[in-house]
């Protein structure tokens, strides 16, 4: 359910590799319920805000809240907790070749549970029913399509009831049908389990099937140059720069 409540609080977030400068002192807030989108053209640091989120990327300043608990300061021991409460499905979906889909599913709750592995296996089952994936438990990623891998992927990323779920850029590599049938699982997720979604992706398509709010990253400007549904922002179009992006599939196709 949503409330309003930020589940995760961005302050003046500046991102930096060496001397040049990604993302220069970027706020947001990303509400409990959320399908928040990270949007923008290739290079603006899309990817780079991601890794922050996720604790991948240190920072050169700024602050990062996730329910409450400051991320970028926290030590180890206590990141490790958060990230529990968070799941991540990477851009390849990241399953381990040599591992089953069910031990793949089962890694997580392996490491971070005492549960029996009875209780495991039921929830492996569990986890790949609801992706879509029941019966599958005994196949190897490379037996697999590329969107069946998403959705395993997804399964594990659900592991461990995360209140958060990160994704970079889902819809790579898939084709259009594959594509809708990830949106349309998110969507499932979010709205069943009252799952935070946060995405990375530039497909205009899932933008605007699933956000329910959204920024746009410059890389120009270093800087967040729109924010809100993204239904909205193509209806109101702060600046050109989120109006063509928004509108470049119809330009495309004109």
């Amino acid at each position: 359910m949503k409330n309003d409540a930020p589940q995760i609080k961005v302050e003046n977030l500046t991102i930096a590799y060496g001397d040049f400068v990604l993302l220069d002192k970027i706020s947001f807030e990303v509400k409990k319920g959320d399908v928040f989108i990270i949007m923008g053209g290739s290079g603006c640091g899309k990817s780079s805000l991601l890794r922050v989120l996720t604790g991948l990327t240190p920072v050169r300043r700024g602050k990062v809240f996730i329910d409450g608990q400051n991320f970028i300061r926290a030590d180890e021991q206590k990141k490790n907790e958060i990230m529990q409460k968070c799941g991540i499905l990477y851009q390849s979906g990241a399953l381990f070749s040599s591992m089953t889909l069910a031990e793949n599913i089962a890694l997580p709750l392996q490491q971070y549970t005492d549960y029996s592995e009875k209780l495991i296996q039921e929830l492996v089952s569990l986890k790949l029913a609801l992706v879509g994936l029941a019966g599958f438990e005994d196949f190897y990623p490379s037996e697999i399509s590329g969107g069946m891998k998403k959705r395993a992927g997804l399964a594990r990323a659900l592991a461990l009831d995360p209140e958060i779920v990160y994704f970079d850029e889902p819809s790579a590599g898939l084709d259009p049908i594959s594509s809708k049938l990830l949106d349309d699982l998110i969507l499932d997720i979010n709205q069943s389990l009252g799952t935070t979604i946060v995405v990375v992706t530039h497909e205009l398509e899932s933008i605007f099937t699933i956000g329910s709010n959204s920024i746009f990253l410059d890389g120009d400007t270093k800087s967040i140059q729109g924010r809100g549904n993204p239904k909205e922002l193509l209806k109101n179009p702060p600046n050109d720069k989120v109006y063509n992006f928004l509108t470049r599939g119809a330009k495309e196709n004109a």
